[in-house]
């Protein structure tokens, strides 16, 4: 694909989650339609996308049909199969690219490759058996946290190390997978910078939000972040710094440490991201749109801030408290549209505008 995509163009999605959803909601709005390709049944996106595939992502014969109906496809979330994005590839563009797929969906390619940039993150070391996870901690000392290579988030796939009586537990929890294991880092904070890349190299990225977390799930990110100046700096030459070694087509979260010793990197993700929910209502163009316009080739928006903002992230029984949100005036509201409410689930999320510059 090398001219931007003229409305009325379509765009596939791989993955019919909340992301999914808030990506084809920006894409209509710029003229375009969506065509969510998703194994599981009543996808959020699905109510609001033009298009819905319902099939695995093993089934060669549903991958090539929706390759062929729609001009490029991009993904809401990193752990595709190798075999569907080899098959897809073939036949559309996939933005972002395959590279940072490949880095970010194994925890240990992921931190060698930050390593191999020269960013700083926290001690790590491979573990897959006992004694692996001995010398590993013989590297990062305790306390420290054991995580499955792949398809961990939220918090799944992890177990702390407190103590070195309690590696043989943590080890158990990994259920056999190849796993990596981290040492604590000493941060006042975490941020995250959300960036995005176009087709020819230009880069733009947002105000980096605090984010804090509980049990492992995102539950608020606060904008502007506590930052100075020269840490605003870093924290974008950063998070450049990876679009670029990836070649990186699109939108990515950065997710960093603020240290004594510096802005240290905990976690990228190729994609839009939760910690990007608050330019939705702090922000002219928002993650979503941004995202939208670098995979179709349209030149990137001005994601500056238009107001402070305080994300919060409803999860389980938080969507029980809609009622008192929708009164709020400084509160806006964004439903996911999940049938289901399950602990740690995210159902929606709220914006409120703490500040108009």
């Amino acid at each position: 694909m090398r001219e931007p995509l003229r409305p009325g163009a379509r765009i596939g999605i791989l993955g019919g989650g909340q992301l999914g959803r808030m990506l084809a909601m920006a894409a209509a709005r710029l003229g375009f339609t969506c065509h969510i390709y998703e194994p599981g049944a009543h996808p959020p996106a699905g109510h609001v996308a033009h298009r819905v595939s319902r099939a695995s992502y093993e089934d060669r014969a549903a991958l090539e049909a929706f390759a062929r109906s729609v001009d490029v496809i991009t993904y809401e979330f990193e752990n595709i199969p190798t075999s569907a994005l080899d098959l897809l590839e073939k036949l559309r563009p996939i933005r972002p690219g395959r590279e940072a797929l490949r880095v970010s969906q194994d925890r240990l390619t992921e931190k060698r490759f930050l390593a191999g940039l020269g960013l700083k993150t926290a001690p790590f070391a491979p573990v897959s058996d006992a004694a692996s996870l001995a010398r590993a901690l013989q590297i990062t000392g305790t306390p420290a946290i054991l995580k499955t290579r792949r398809f961990g988030y939220d918090g799944k796939g992890q177990a702390r190390i407190m103590a070195p009586e309690e590696a043989e537990s943590a080890l158990a929890a990994m259920q056999g997978a190849e796993a990596i294991l981290e040492g604590f880092v000493d941060f006042t904070h975490e941020i995250s910078v959300i960036a995005a890349r176009g087709p020819s190299g230009e880069i733009a990225c947002f105000d980096a939000g605090e984010n804090v977390h509980v049990n492992g799930i995102l539950s608020t990110t606060t904008v502007p972040a506590r930052l100075s100046n020269a840490q605003q700096t870093d924290a974008v030459l950063i998070a450049a710094n990876i679009l670029n070694a990836l070649d990186h087509i699109g939108v990515m979260g950065v997710e960093l440490f603020v240290t004594s010793a510096g802005l240290m990197v905990n976690e990228i993700a190729p994609r839009v991201h939760n910690s990007g929910h608050w330019t939705q209502d702090g922000c002219l163009i928002d993650q979503f749109e941004q995202h939208i316009r670098a995979i179709a080739g349209w030149p990137l928006g001005d994601g500056r801030r238009i107001a402070d903002v305080v994300m919060e992230n409803l999860i389980g029984d938080d969507i029980d408290r809609i009622a008192e949100i929708a009164a709020d005036p400084s509160a806006a509201l964004h439903l996911y549209g999940k049938a289901e409410t399950r602990p740690g689930r995210k159902m929606g999320h709220v914006n409120r505008l703490t500040r108009r510059p």
